[in-house]
């Protein structure tokens, strides 16, 4: 009896790659049955140079109408590969630094059953790192540690790496509407998932860095980029700490902070630079704040340890999202009783 094959899709989003997006469409191997090809409203026209100048049979090209960024044309992609039945969705740029020799490592992942979501990371090897900018190297190392923060996966690095692999269950749960449609793309779906509790890997990898052109600009990205993981490292404390659970840690983070405050507060309002502040008055300062950093580094260690380590792509329905087809019903039926 031959066992099932999962049908595995890639979807690339286009803007300003025609220069390379041939090639990298050559480069993918017959693991893979379905290839979208997403033009972002391409100056380009890079979707009708790709049905132009390729007969791959497995190449559909999709077109926004108006440009919705990587994040936009990606979410675009997979929609509708899901509605043509991929069960592994692998998103690659189409500007040439990421080699599709490494689709089956990332599907196989997903495959397998091992995690519900790999990225890839160029910081695994040392080698990879010798070809990256050094404007690209550090920032994406700062990146990283917010994204840590934001995300609650502490054990990922190089959040912006758009080599992605997900189980189509997964995207059936995830709120793609409230997913961002930039560059944050990549990080903030990560924060998604791990609302979900979804597992996920890190992909060692290396990319190529030749004459591609990208469009990001730093100087009006990274700030940001800070904000929304600031954003988001709120909303996730909230929802996990206190909205969907309450444990220990959550006492710890409230009382952390509380002591902090209040160390760093009494302290402030009774400084005299003119009069010497007494040994009682400095312990109340200091005392609170040495507890505090100890109770928010318990909390810390907490966090760390409570990264999802359980795929749940198995458990999860296969036909539609169930939190969110129940939302759906509930609000139809609240409107047709209104």
């Amino acid at each position: 009896m031959q066992s099932h094959q999962p049908l595995v899709a890639v979807v690339i989003p286009c803007y300003r790659v025609r220069a390379h997006i041939l090639r990298v469409l050559e480069r993918i191997g017959p693991e893979v049955k379905l290839i979208y090809v997403v033009d972002d409203a391409c100056p380009e026209n890079s979707g009708r140079f790709v049905e132009q100048n390729t007969a791959d049979p497995r190449v559909r090209v999709i077109y926004n109408k108006e440009n919705q960024g990587v994040g936009g044309a990606t979410i675009a992609g997979m929609k509708q590969a899901v509605k043509d039945g991929a069960e592994v969705i692998i998103k690659i740029d189409g500007d040439g630094q990421m080699d599709p020799a490494f689709i089956p490592s990332f599907a196989g992942i997903i495959v397998s059953g091992e995690a519900d979501y790999a990225k890839g990371n160029r910081f695994f090897e040392l080698e990879g790192l010798k070809s990256m900018p050094i404007g690209r190297l550090i920032g994406n190392a700062g990146l990283s540690f917010l994204a840590k923060l934001s995300s609650g996966y502490w054990h990922t690095f190089d959040p912006t790496n758009g080599f992605i692999a997900i189980h189509t269950r997964v995207i059936e749960a995830l709120p793609l509407e409230k997913v961002s449609r930039g560059y944050f793309f990549e990080s903030d779906l990560l924060f998604h998932l791990n609302l979900l509790a979804a597992r996920v890997v890190d992909v060692p990898m290396y990319a190529h860095y030749a004459d591609e052109v990208s469009n990001i600009k730093p100087l009006h990205e990274i700030p940001r980029f800070v904000a929304a993981h600031l954003k988001n490292f709120a909303k996730r404390i909230f929802y996990n700490y206190f909205l969907r659970n309450f444990s220990l840690a959550s006492v710890e983070l409230a009382l952390g902070v509380s002591l902090i405050a209040f160390g760093i507060a009494y302290g402030l309002t009774h400084w005299d630079t003119d009069t010497p502040a007494t040994a009682g008055t400095v312990m109340v300062a200091a005392l609170p704040i040495i507890i505090g950093a100890q109770l928010l580094l318990a909390f810390l260690n907490y966090d760390i340890q409570s990264v999802p380590n359980i795929p749940i792509h198995p458990r999860l329905v296969a036909s539609r999202r169930p939190m969110r087809a129940l939302r759906q019903r509930d609000t139809m039926m609240a409107s047709s009783e209104s």
